[in-house]
């Protein structure tokens, strides 16, 4: 049979990387398709850091929309370079930039708001609605219901790409996110080549990791130049509330993480204290239950973070969201070969089948990561053999992972692993790999 072109009919409920990459897939295929955002604008908050997309995810998705030469163009290649240290700043591991060695072929790095922006601009203008709120779908009828008191209908698919606190998820599950018990801050640095030059070396243009007392002070390359500042801590769940200072003023939050982080780094120090006023946003991270499914209700499903919200300790969450969308568009597809309830709900329940069983295993990950450098004493030097392993065992092939797994082979294959690198663990240089 032909295909419809107009059945089924798609509203995608978020604008974020997720939603408008299913969009874009939607619009090559010549569906109709309508994103509802409630934000105003993109720029109406902070964005978040760089992304290091994924070549079977991430990147897969971007080259099934037609985006991979545009994304190239905007991405860099030089910013894959790691430094794990404790908070004395000894080094566990240091992984240094690619465009550093001869074999420069890094991961492409990407800030998150020139992605999000990369899809956007590559959608028809009247696709998004911008200052739409969702407040609830009725799973019946399908009727969106906004903030304002309007009412949209005439939808045969509700997608629900609206993040940790989903209204589209209401319609399918009781399930709610649950406090992980880590929360911080997020914050930047303007101009770092200029203001902290040797923080700027000593990142390298990528990421700089320092763990210790159950505490977690990153720092990040943006391709603007300044640097994404996350600081994370064991807490409880009221800890905004309960503080004796100002979560959401940029000034009262770095006094306070300098007096807390006295007794780290001077470097650590020196990048608390270049935190800027302005862009300092308060956030406790929660996740959804590693092996939270539902039952297929039909016409509505969930992609990205309202489907499998995670901390973002191994920054997975947006490669498996653009996954969702490259799978979710084939399902929407094939049901308008064959355009009736009866095929859409078929291929929907086979999409959320398979999204189970992939994002599961990333979801465990997830979670040992934050545990193993955030909820174990002594970590990192305690943990640390086991973290470069789940860091990097859904990549290698089992025959390495075992070999990894053998302590005395563990650095030569590590290092065999990633020959193109420069390693540093438990201070014992490696040099620049032949």
């Amino acid at each position: 049979m032909a295909s419809d072109s107009s059945y089924p009919r798609v509203a995608i409920i978020g604008a974020g990387p997720a939603g408008c990459t299913l969009a874009r897939l939607l619009v090559r295929a010549a569906l109709p398709v309508t994103i509802f955002e409630g934000e105003k604008s993109l720029d109406m908050r902070s964005q978040g850091g760089t992304l290091d997309l994924h070549s079977d995810t991430g990147i897969a998705a971007l080259k099934a929309a037609g985006l991979y030469d545009d994304f190239i163009r905007q991405s860099r290649f030089d910013g894959d370079s790691i430094r794990l240290c404790d908070k004395s700043l000894r080094s566990y591991l240091n992984l240094g930039s690619s465009a550093d060695s001869w074999f420069a072929q890094g991961k492409p790095e990407i800030d998150r708001s020139d992605l999000r922006m990369l899809l956007l601009n590559s959608l028809p203008k009247e696709t998004v609605r911008w200052g739409h709120r969702l407040t609830s779908v009725d799973p019946v009828t399908l009727t969106l219901t906004f903030e304002d008191g309007t009412l949209k209908d005439g939808f045969d698919l509700i997608v629900g790409a609206d993040g940790a606190w989903s209204k589209v998820r209401a319609a399918l599950t009781t399930t709610q996110p649950f406090y992980s018990g880590v929360g911080g801050f997020t914050a930047v640095v303007n101009h770092a080549e200029t203001d902290v030059p040797n923080l700027s070396k000593l990142i390298n243009r990528g990421s700089w990791f320092n763990f210790s007392d159950g505490s977690m002070v990153l720092g990040q390359q943006m391709g603007d130049g300044s640097l994404y500042v996350s600081v994370w801590q064991v807490r409880e769940e009221d800890w905004q509330k309960n503080a004796n200072y100002d979560v959401k003023d940029g000034k009262s939050v770095r006094n306070e993480l300098c007096k807390q982080y006295a007794n780290w780094s001077p470097e650590v120090l020196e990048l608390l204290s270049a935190i800027s006023d302005h862009g300092v946003v308060p956030r406790s991270l929660y996740m959804l239950p590693v092996d939270f499914k539902w039952s297929n209700v039909p016409g509505i499903t969930l992609l990205g973070d309202a489907a499998h919200l995670m901390t973002p300790f191994i920054g997975e969450g947006v490669n498996a969201g653009m996954k969702d969308a490259v799978d979710l568009a084939h399902a929407i597809v094939e049901t308008s070969k064959s355009p009736d309830l009866k095929s859409l709900t078929k291929n929907i329940t086979l999409y959320e089948r398979r999204m189970f069983q992939r994002v599961g295993k990333v979801q465990v990950r997830t979670k040992d990561m934050m545990e193993l450098m955030l909820f174990t004493p002594g970590a990192p030097g305690t943990v640390i053999d086991k973290w470069i392993v789940r860091s990097f065992s859904d990549e290698m092939n089992s025959a390495l992972l075992l070999l990894v797994k053998t302590p005395s082979l563990h650095i030569a294959s590590f290092r065999q692993y990633r020959r193109h690198k420069t390693l540093n663990t438990h201070d014992t240089y490696w040099g620049t790999l032949p």
